[in-house]
């Protein structure tokens, strides 16, 4: 099929592909997308611009560029986009739904014998190892979005020396005030943006004040409100990748709300690395935990909402939205501050681990994703697998 038609006006959807073929390809994408954005965007890229030719090279690059603006799972936001631009609202919605809904009954599927009471022994072993790997998955992959973000900030030595200390604050942040990262995010944009953009229209500085994180939680004092509160955060803050929510969501799920413990907390993240999709989607399991089934369907409706908003809302406006120095200077800001909270992050993370059979398999995941240079999927599967070892060789469990 060709591409869209020249005389097309700019970020108007091109209505040549059949619905029924965007559910199949979509939904095929969400069924074997395993290893996070960089494999959801190439999947994207080769069926959307090589194999069919529905979207050009320069279409898809700046669909990117355009959904990495945004708050949230660019690869969903991606994945939302190229639908909307082959049929619309009505392709962006079945796109996106069969992009998300393989991964989330996965992970739903698992969360079932992950958090039984009586899980088996193998099942809470693997569960044990895996969760162990975690924080060196995380750790990997702020490594990895350092280059993109180091480039953006530029070369000048004043937007270098700012970028330092984002990072810093994030890092920092993400380490000691996990409830409050998303103040720090947002203050780290505004900064960024006004040096860039002084006297310009801050609007995104509205965006991001319209949910205060001190005063809707305390209108959500438990339930599904409260899940829908944590929930929205996941979809809303998520700049520079998935991790960056996970430690505002372990504080809110572990100790705001104890719906988990802390090593369950580290299961859940484990089941969003090695299921196919967004690791937004641990959302999903914290969300059964709170409230089973339904509580996972609830959280994820609520995390992935505000990509679908995004993209139906702001689709035809994106080329001014990458034009918009105040926005650019935002997502330098929050970006490179949210890379930091990423690797923050691990402090949390591996302050969670309870057994010193544990920490091993943590350095043996780093040693496997840092020096040996290999995948963040086979390290928490292999991690699981030493945690049926463990189990069986009768070494201490978490509770």
């Amino acid at each position: 099929m060709t591409g869209p038609d020249s005389s097309e006006a700019p970020g108007e959807p091109d209505h040549q592909v059949g619905l029924g073929t965007i559910a199949k390809e979509w939904g095929r994408i969400g069924c074997i997308g395993f290893g996070g954005p960089p494999a959801h965007i190439a999947l994207l890229r080769d069926l959307c611009v090589e194999r069919r030719g529905w979207l050009t090279t320069e279409e898809f690059e700046d669909g990117i560029a355009a959904t990495n603006l945004l708050p949230g799972p660019a690869s969903t936001q991606l994945a939302i986009l190229c639908a909307w631009r082959l049929q619309g609202p009505a392709g962006a919605l079945i796109g996106g739904l069969c992009f998300i809904v393989p991964g989330l009954v996965v992970i739903l599927a698992l969360s079932v014998p992950f958090f039984a009471p009586d899980a088996p022994l193998w099942v809470r072993g693997a569960a044990a190892g895996a969760g162990a790997a975690v924080p060196a998955v995380a750790l990997r992959a702020s490594v990895g979005l350092l280059p993109g973000s180091s480039r953006r900030a530029g070369a000048e030595r004043s937007a270098r020396s700012r970028w330092v200390v984002y990072l810093v604050l994030g890092a920092v942040s993400a380490a000691t005030v996990g409830p409050w990262l998303v103040l720090v995010l947002a203050a780290c944009g505004v900064v960024e943006a006004t040096v860039r953009s002084p006297g310009r229209r801050p609007w995104p500085t509205r965006r991001v004040a319209v949910l205060p994180p001190a005063v809707v939680p305390a209108l959500a004092t438990g339930g599904l409100a409260a899940l829908s509160w944590v929930a929205l955060k996941v979809g809303l803050f998520s700049y520079g990748g998935g991790f960056v929510i996970i430690p505002m969501m372990q504080h809110d799920a572990v100790h705001t709300y104890h719906w988990m413990t802390a090593g369950q907390f580290l299961d859940a993240v484990a089941l969003g690395q090695i299921t196919p999709g967004p690791l937004v989607q641990t959302v999903a399991v914290v969300g059964y935990a709170a409230s089973g089934v339904v509580g996972g369907l609830v959280a994820a409706f609520v995390a992935f909402a505000p990509s679908f908003v995004f993209i139906l809302v702001g689709g035809p406006r994106f080329d001014r939205l990458r034009t918009n120095h105040w926005a650019q200077g935002f997502l330098t800001g929050a970006g490179a501050a949210s890379i930091g909270a990423i690797a923050g992050a691990t402090v949390p993370l591996a302050l969670s681990l309870e057994h010193l059979w544990q920490f091993g398999v943590l350095a043996a995941a780093a040693v496997w994703v840092f020096a040996l240079r290999r995948g963040v999927v086979s390290a928490l599967v292999g991690a699981g697998l030493l945690g049926v070892a463990a189990a069986y060789a009768g070494l201490h469990l978490p509770a």
